[in-house]
């Protein structure tokens, strides 16, 4: 088996980012076939489709050199989630990009805390000047994070293939000057 390496890690008071691997599988294909799943699902989607979204998810990481962040607890390797900078072909802008797959995490604050760590990542590391988050119209607790991590609707940004709301992250520079 081929791994990632070397790939960052990243740690907050309570998680790990990592880079994915194949044993996330089963937990990616749980989330992204359920109802929970569905609000990223813009088309028919059903095992081939999600090994396919999953096998992009690792590519994205040889073809950039970053991506994606497999969420964990400190003392447990279960997938909980994803976060982290993205930017397939083809996107207009760069993305600070989550999903959680635990639905027992939901409203604990983990993607808060995650994302705000993989946007500090791609900002500080990555040399990052702008982010953006596309949230499909409907996927109100993504733009309810989005709110919360400072991102702002922003009317005038590209959109995507799919369209979306487009919601942009304060540059931290910008921030403080």
């Amino acid at each position: 088996m081929i791994a990632l390496s070397p790939t960052p890690v990243l740690m907050t008071d309570r998680f790990v980012l990592r880079a994915p691997a194949a044993r996330d599988f089963a937990a990616w294909r749980d989330f992204i076939l359920s109802d929970r799943g569905a609000i990223l699902r813009t088309e028919p989607f059903g095992l081939p489709e999600a090994w396919v979204k999953f096998a992009t998810i690792l590519g994205h990481w040889v073809l950039r050199g970053y991506g994606l962040f497999i969420i964990t607890e400190h003392d447990n390797d279960r997938a909980l989630g994803l976060v982290g900078p993205w930017c397939p072909e083809g996107r207009p802008e760069p993305e600070i990009a989550w999903s959680c797959w635990d639905a027992t995490r939901e409203g604990t604050g983990m993607m808060a805390e995650t994302a705000r760590a993989a946007r500090s990542f791609a900002f500080d590391t990555l040399g990052w000047t702008t982010a953006v988050s596309y949230i499909l119209p409907g996927n109100t607790r993504s733009a309810a994070l989005a709110r919360r991590l400072g991102a702002q609707l922003d009317a005038t940004a590209a959109q995507p293939a799919q369209p979306c709301d487009v919601y942009r992250h304060p540059n931290p520079e910008r921030a403080a000057a």
